[in-house]
């Protein structure tokens, strides 16, 4: 019963977004954040122009640069890997939900190593990017890797150089998992990185890692497969080995409570097969709408992608959110309203 309630809230959104959006069938919009979700939001604008007409412009400028573009209401939505407290929302007049979830996965290039042959842990790769293990060969790596032959070569870390929601996810974990990560450095979208050189977007990371030996990096699971990168095996919080899927990411995303908040951090879940390195990616738009037909047809672009979008999230390996939360996900969009306090889906 409670589940067909959900269900008919869902729907309910459904059908007022699609009838708000209606008066706005040419309105093509944009928006600008995280790299994280760029090749889905890519792939999903490319389908909606298809199967709609209309466009979807999005900017793959990194989380940080995202969340100032939509404070300053010069797109008209805005994408972050780093979610809102709710009182931080509030104060800046920001509603957000998420779209899909996705991992943050190490990357190397090594010559003679294969994809998914190398394990690392959490406090292993927090000592790489601290500086304090600077071979491939030393102790702590060789001890997580017996049969495997490592080279006597400096490693180079790559990290992000702009303000990323990746990178907030990937500092978040470490501060988890390393002790020394955490009093020296600490989490957040940019921090002061020991070492490594830096690479802008998911994009230039990947771009880092692929032509430079010996190397380490960190992306999002969708650019590992697309530039056919050497993905790394993590020992997760339970002590198990896994590899990066959409059934290891399901798996950390099985903690979120959406219901009770938005505002989920899924990394260093204990679940037997979570990805230790899991995140969400959020979309932010503005309660109050100066351009409610810009708002209505944003609303309408992502109930098409909860509806019609879940094979391409799914070819990517990011994780579609459940039904149930996709019901929440529509209620939630109540809150969005144009200046004279109604909500844009009753446009």
């Amino acid at each position: 019963m409670q589940s067909n309630h959900r269900f008919t809230l869902l729907g309910l959104a459904i059908t007022l977004g699609l009838g708000a959006a209606s008066a706005a069938q040419a309105e093509d919009i944009t928006g600008a954040g995280a790299s994280f979700p760029a090749p889905l939001y890519a792939k999903w604008a490319s389908d909606y122009a298809r199967a709609t007409g209309s466009k979807v412009n999005y900017q793959s400028v990194g989380s940080g640069a995202g969340m100032k573009q939509i404070e300053a209401k010069t797109v008209d939505f805005g994408a972050s890997d780093e979610p809102l407290q709710d009182a931080a929302l509030r104060a800046k007049g920001l509603v957000q939900f998420p779209t899909v979830v996705g991992g943050v996965v190490p990357v190397v290039n090594i010559r003679g190593i294969a994809p998914g042959a190398m394990v690392l842990d959490g406090k292993t790769l927090g000592d790489i990017y601290l500086g304090k293990i600077t071979k491939w060969n030393d102790p702590a790596i060789k001890a997580l890797n017996p049969s495997l032959h490592l080279p006597e070569a400096a490693i180079s870390p790559v990290r992000r150089a702009d303000a990323s929601g990746t990178s907030f996810n990937f500092t978040n974990y470490l501060s988890k998992v390393n002790h020394d990560w955490k009093a020296k450095v600490g989490e957040g979208k940019a921090v002061n990185w020991p070492v490594g050189v830096g690479g802008k977007g998911n994009e230039g990371v990947a771009a880092f890692v692929g032509r430079l030996p010996n190397s380490i990096g960190y992306v999002e699971y969708a650019y590992v497969k697309q530039n056919h990168l050497t993905y790394v095996r993590m020992k997760n919080a339970a002590g198990v080995v896994v590899a990066p899927n959409d059934i290891t990411f399901r798996a950390a995303a099985g903690a979120a409570n959406w219901k009770k908040s938005f505002y989920q951090i899924l990394t260093n879940q204990h679940a037997r097969n979570a990805w230790p390195i899991t995140a969400a990616t959020y979309i932010m738009m503005h309660t109050r709408q100066d351009k409610p037909q810009k708002a209505a047809a944003a609303l309408k672009f992502f109930n098409w992608a909860y509806t019609q979008g879940d094979a391409a999230a799914l070819h990517l390996d990011y994780v579609p959110m459940p039904k149930d939360v996709k019901a929440v996900i529509a209620h939630s969009w109540s809150q969005i309203k144009d200046a004279s306090g109604k909500p844009i889906a009753m446009h």
